[in-house]
């Protein structure tokens, strides 16, 4: 179960090795022909720095990027599930000890500062572990 992400994009600015792509990430939705009546349509443009040592790309050209569909998972696990666990599981333990349900989901909420300080210690890491290939797109 080897999937990849892909996501078509265009060359915005090149540094050496380094090249930033824009891509419209659309929700699924955003394709229907219902969306103009619809407010759960949804498209937003993101740039994505990619490592590549292809020297013939340039400004304006359009790529794909593809990464592995791990790295989606791997992120929502970081960014979501796992402080929602710790929130959660504060909870629990902050209101076996006070009846204060302020202070208890004051301090519940607190625990996400020290978590994401942490996160962002391993920021190098974490973007070593989430890079996108880049690939030169075939036009047909």
């Amino acid at each position: 179960m080897n999937q990849k992400i892909e996501h078509t994009g265009i060359i915005t600015h090149i540094d050496n090795n380094n090249v930033q792509v824009q891509i419209i990430q659309v929700s699924a939705c955003s394709t229907c022909h219902a969306k103009s009546a619809c407010t759960a349509s949804d498209m937003d443009e993101k740039i994505i720095d990619v490592v590549s040592t292809d020297n013939t790309l340039k400004v304006g050209d359009r790529v794909l990027l593809s990464g592995q569909s791990s790295m989606g998972l791997f992120a929502v696990l970081l960014a979501f599930v796992v402080p929602f666990l710790l929130i959660l599981l504060l909870l629990f333990i902050l209101r076996s000890y006070t009846d204060n349900e302020a202070l208890s989901g004051t301090l519940a909420l607190a625990v996400l500062i020290p978590y994401f300080a942490i996160l962002s210690l391993f920021n190098k890491k974490l973007k070593n572990k989430f890079q996108f290939q880049i690939e030169r797109e075939e036009t047909n």
